[in-house]
């Protein structure tokens, strides 16, 4: 196992003259006031039981509000399907276990979550990608990879996915393209692990439904209330087919027994609160205003040639900048000048793909570290260039 590049820039980012554009965080104070109600409200109406211990997939009150959430995006399930977890990260962490011995393929997008990617490497799993585009995984390479596979005399445990508003990418899987995907793995008796949590911080666009509500067969699907409540209460889950489940529980408890009943009992108290709908519409208002933000300081203090692609929602930009910028080695010089981002190989299996790419974060920063911090980063980019190209003229000039 390795440190992520995100982790390992932690004790940097207590530096309070840095402004951090690398992380995954939201802005919690816009429920913060919630948070302290729904926590007075579930000690005085039972705090042995939120004190205690619970069960392994997670206390019932609690998944049946989960089941209510999932079905405004017209995912039926029963409450019994599911299984919690301390965040979809560890919902990553225990299907790596429960499929993966060293050496087992698992098929992602590139770019891909950065944590999923640790969960798999810890496992030793053979991470192989599919080719995407504009619009998602394209089904044509998926056949591909899929047969090429096949070749090799070995199958798939499983492709992995981020469908909507992609992390790092930003990007949204066709709507036309979910069903012809279901369709290929299907054919090819691979599971696909849905991971979904970013598709209600949508601000502009028609919802897509996810894979999950297209059919019940051959889905696993992760969701977490970290982007819409609180990571720090640390609250995801998995809805899983009936075997699958069975097994998650088991790693689950050997894992740490139970899911905090407190917390989920915090968060079940929030999701039956009435407060939901009102609190999602602020913090899409919110998070598109910094998105906003940071798409027009990119053109404003970016060199020409820097690309992205704006997301209809989630929490990140894909920014790639002109030859021959390298990220992950102008990083140490961002990070004097006062500025974070997250380089695009941490999300690549082959660490040498993604080095014209970063990852920015606008949930968080408010809107005046967002202009300061893009001034400082598009600074260090134009440094970085010219460098870059007065090196090449030199050699250039040497070789003639």
């Amino acid at each position: 196992m390795t440190r992520s590049e995100i982790r390992e820039l932690f004790a940097v980012l207590e530096r309070p003259e840095v402004i951090s554009l690398a992380g995954g965080n939201t802005d919690t104070s816009i429920v913060a006031h919630r948070i302290e109600e729904c926590v007075h409200a579930t000690l005085a109406r039972n705090s042995a039981e939120a004190l205690g211990y619970g069960i392994g997939e997670g206390h019932a009150r609690l998944r049946e509000r989960l089941v209510e959430l999932m079905s405004l995006e017209g995912i039926t399930a029963q409450p019994h399907q599911l299984v919690v977890t301390d965040g979809a990260q560890q919902a990553l962490e225990l299907l790596a276990k429960i499929f993966c011995e060293p050496g087992d393929l698992i098929i992602t997008e590139a770019p891909t979550y950065v944590g999923a990617l640790g969960a798999f490497d810890s496992f030793q799993a053979d991470v192989r990608t599919v080719a995407t585009d504009g619009e998602g995984v394209i089904p044509e390479a998926l056949v591909e990879r899929l047969e090429a596979i096949g070749a090799e005399g070995r199958r798939a445990k499983f492709l992995y996915l981020v469908p909507t508003f992609q992390n790092p990418s930003g990007i949204t899987l066709a709507a036309e393209r979910r069903g012809e995907i279901i369709s290929i793995c299907r054919q090819r008796n691979v599971l696909i692990v849905e991971d979904n949590p970013y598709a209600q911080v949508r601000f502009e666009g028609d919802p897509v439904a996810p894979l999950r509500s297209l059919t019940d067969d051959g889905i696993i699907y992760l969701g977490t209330l970290s982007k819409v409540f609180s990571p720090g209460m640390r609250v995801g889950w998995v809805l899983a087919p009936e075997t699958i489940r069975e097994r998650l529980v088991l790693a689950k408890e050997a894992a740490d027994l139970c899911s905090s009943p407190f917390t989920q009992l915090v968060a079940a108290e929030y999701l039956g609160s009435g407060h939901v709908p009102d609190d999602l519409e602020m913090v899409r208002k919110v998070y598109k205003e910094r998105r906003d933000a940071m798409l027009d300081a990119l053109d404003a203090y970016f060199p020409a040639g820097t690309t992205t692609r704006p997301p209809e929602g989630g929490l990140f930009l894909w920014v790639t900048l002109p030859a021959p910028i390298d990220t992950k080695a102008m990083r140490a010089r961002a990070l004097e000048g006062g500025v974070a981002y997250v380089s695009g190989t941490a999300f690549h299996p082959d660490k040498r793909d993604g080095r014209r790419s970063m990852r920015l974060n606008f949930s968080y920063p408010s809107l005046a570290d967002i202009e300061e911090g893009m001034h400082r980063l598009g600074a260090v980019a134009h440094e970085e260039l010219d460098f870059a190209r007065s090196l090449d003229d030199s050699i250039n000039d040497g070789k003639a």
